[in-house]
């Protein structure tokens, strides 16, 4: 995700819970490496797992913009990254492992910004020390681990959110007005498209141990559109994948049906020849929409569409980006106890039809 909004700004122009952690008292003693700086006790308080690129701007900078949040510690695979992470973005503490940050007395919520294969491990285990999720997308390497975190984030009463950021923005809300208010009709087919080039082959997006794979790391956010515009669950009629050794899609496509009748069709690709796109085309018996780049509309997307009398070009109002309106939401879930909505069900439904778009392409579920 780093890399496509590194790609967006190169290629674009225009403009209730309780949020304290319980602890296990019989937990080894923590190494922290600590530096000045503190979060307000009344506040999510966010340890960060993995200095991953995105973390920056999905989580350390808007959790720094509201009272109600902020990131107090870090952990990555080197303890001096995670050290020079720290310093260089405020960070409190610098913890040696992940199974410490896990355990951080202080630490209230956990951001997993790790490769897909290792997400269902910490998540778990930052559920099981009583710490809030957010997770990157997708939530899991495949639907039967995102039912199990699911299933226990239930259990024990904590927020699981998966990290679709785009959704919480305005420009998302108003697709969602426009889809849902019949200002184009009843939605007959919807295509979405995300390519982002990617020509290192030796990037996790490429390793299949990891949970790597255009449709992993890109198509899901087509997917989620679709769903969450039609509303219901579809079936995969077909799909295809320019494949990489090892099972790994650089490129796919793929073909669903709903149950009330509209089609559907996801294209990504990693391949570096293909131009970096996001876009999202809904056709309706009256009109058409057409939006781009839905993942970062800070850095410039459009927004069209038209009914029988007449078409329009909008612009919609925002105060900051899709990781800005994320955390208010996010936060909101786990101090106010309002709903979430990429948690829960949706993850794994999600999860569920990226599983199956592999099965259609005829290559294996991630780490099944």
């Amino acid at each position: 995700m780093g890399r496509a909004i590194d790609a967006i700004r190169q290629m674009t122009q225009k403009p209730v819970f309780d949020a304290r952690a319980r602890n296990d008292a019989n937990a080894a003693p923590a190494h922290y490496h600590s530096q000045p700086g503190g979060v307000a006790v009344n506040a999510v308080r966010f340890g960060v797992l993995g200095a991953a690129r995105i973390a920056p701007a999905a989580l350390v900078g808007p959790a720094k913009k509201t009272e109600r949040s902020g990131v107090i510690a870090v952990a990555a695979r080197d303890p001096a990254r995670a050290q020079r992470f720290a310093a260089k973005h405020a960070i409190r503490d610098a913890v040696d492992d992940y199974a410490q940050l896990v355990a951080h007395p202080e630490v209230d919520a956990v951001y997993i910004g790790l490769p897909a294969s290792l997400h269902a491990h910490w998540t778990l285990e930052a559920l099981r020390a009583g710490k809030h999720v957010l997770c990157e997308k997708p939530l899991a390497a495949n639907a039967a681990q995102a039912e199990q975190m699911v299933s226990l984030a239930a259990q024990r009463g904590l927020v699981l959110g998966e990290a679709f950021h785009y959704y919480y923005h305005p420009l998302a809300r108003r697709v969602r007005e426009l889809c849902g208010s019949g200002a184009i009709g009843s939605i007959e087919h919807l295509a979405g498209r995300f390519n982002a080039p990617i020509g290192d082959l030796d990037d996790i997006r490429y390793a299949f141990e990891l949970g790597g794979g255009a449709t992993m790391d890109l198509g899901c956010y087509p997917l989620h559109w679709m769903r969450t515009l039609i509303g219901e669950e579809p079936e995969v009629t077909s799909a295809a994948a320019s494949e990489r050794p090892g099972g790994v899609d650089e490129i796919m496509t793929a073909r669903l049906r709903f149950p009330g009748g509209a089609t559907g069709q996801l294209d990504c690709s990693l391949h570096e020849e293909g131009g970096f796109a996001v876009s999202l085309d809904v056709r309706g018996s009256s009109g058409e929409l057409h939006a781009t780049n839905l993942i970062a509309p800070g850095l410039g997307y459009e927004l069209k569409w038209r009914d029988a009398a007449a078409a329009f070009d909008e612009t919609v109002a925002a105060d900051g980006s899709t990781f800005d309106y994320q955390m208010a939401a996010f936060v909101a879930a786990v101090l106010d106890g309002t709903p979430f909505p990429t948690s829960g069900p949706d993850a794994i439904a999600n999860m569920r039809l990226i599983d199956a778009v592999y099965r259609a392409a005829g290559l294996p579920v991630r780490c099944a």
